[in-house]
């Protein structure tokens, strides 16, 4: 019985832990439920949007927020982000805001005053902030034994499947600022046959056998430019692929050569995106499909760092597809950016 009771009081203190490093932070933090209802919000909320503690509990905060720049936003749930917003009875005060899904149907809203900053110094320092108390918070979860408290093990291990995800939002955010503040990237080689064995492999560890995987290497050409965001953008089309399509599914890389330079491309026989949306798919948090979405785990940047990088690349992006038959997403680049595959060169 002390042993319980012992484990349980470590249990509340972890927990406690985790409420004060996010009540510390300088930027609002408010958990809205499935209906738009208030459930918990730290001290920065008060000051920025102007919430009352306990008396907005349970609150819808788009009501409560009326007539406002972000309320209205809100009401209209169909950006993922707000750009320089005014403060609800403040309009001295500038708000970037990002809506953020997590778990079953909840949303972080997550508020900054950026009437000094730009936008894109806000998602940088933001970003930077948010690292750390995700570490921490982190940490606490590995720490927590779900025997210790056998009830709470299903709402331990949410908490650490989201926690991980904040995580991948985070960083997949800091790869987004890196992007936007370079004008340029590296001019290395960077050698494809290697870098598409690469992108295989991980298509396989993704899929768990669950999907038909093909590679196509038609070109026998390597690329000038970053390796680093390369792969990184290649392998976004390649997970996007695995979580979008359904077992027994198969999925082709194909790098082969055109007329103009050659194009890299990733084709499944997934669910498919109906045309209204292609247009918007690289829109940051942009969801064809909230449910699906929270279901496969993306964090809803991919695209927006393939765009990006190619952009960086000189390269262009283009998205075929169809529902209920599948999608290519191809990289197209120029014949500037290619170069003789080492092992054909002589």
């Amino acid at each position: 019985m002390n042993g319980d009771r012992s484990r349980a009081r470590r249990l509340l203190t972890q927990l406690r832990d985790l409420r004060d490093a996010a009540a510390a932070l300088s930027d609002a933090l408010v958990l809205l439920d499935r209906a738009g209802r208030v459930r918990w919000f730290n001290r920065a909320a008060r000051r920025l949007l102007g919430l009352e503690w306990p008396h907005d509990l349970n609150a819808v905060l788009a009501d409560r927020l009326g007539d406002s720049e972000l309320g209205t936003w809100l009401r209209e749930g169909d950006q993922a982000v707000a750009d320089d917003v005014a403060a609800p009875g403040g309009q001295a005060v500038r708000l970037h805001v990002e809506a953020i899904p997590f778990g079953h149907d909840r949303r972080l809203l997550l508020a900054r005053d950026v009437s000094r900053l730009t936008r894109r110094d806000f998602v940088a320092n933001v970003s930077h902030e948010l690292r750390t108390p995700l570490t921490v918070i982190h940490g606490y979860l590995e720490l927590l034994d779900p025997e210790d408290v056998p009830a709470l093990a299903p709402v331990l291990k949410e908490m650490r499947a989201q926690s991980q995800r904040m995580g991948q939002i985070v960083e997949d955010l800091l790869t987004l600022s890196r992007l936007e503040m370079q004008q340029r990237l590296p001019e290395e080689r960077v050698p494809m046959a290697p870098l598409l064995a690469t992108l295989r492999r991980e298509a396989e560890a993704l899929s768990h056998g669950r999907h038909r995987i093909a590679l196509e290497d038609q070109a026998h050409a390597d690329l000038l430019g970053s390796p680093k965001d390369l792969h990184s953008a290649f392998s976004n089309l390649v997970s996007n692929a695995v979580r979008y399509t359904p077992e027994h599914g198969s999925i082709t890389i194909r790098w082969r050569r055109t007329r103009n330079g050659a194009e890299y491309s990733v084709t499944d026989t997934g669910y498919g995106i109906p045309a209204e949306h292609i247009a918007r798919l690289t829109e940051r948090f942009y969801r064809v499909s909230s449910s699906r979405s929270r279901a496969t785990g993306g964090t809803g940047l991919g695209l927006s760092i393939v765009k990006h990088v190619l952009n960086l690349h000189h390269a262009q992006l283009r998205i075929e597809s169809e529902p209920g038959k599948g999608s290519t997403f191809t990289c197209a680049f120029d014949a500037a950016r290619l170069l003789e595959a080492e092992g054909d060169a002589g």
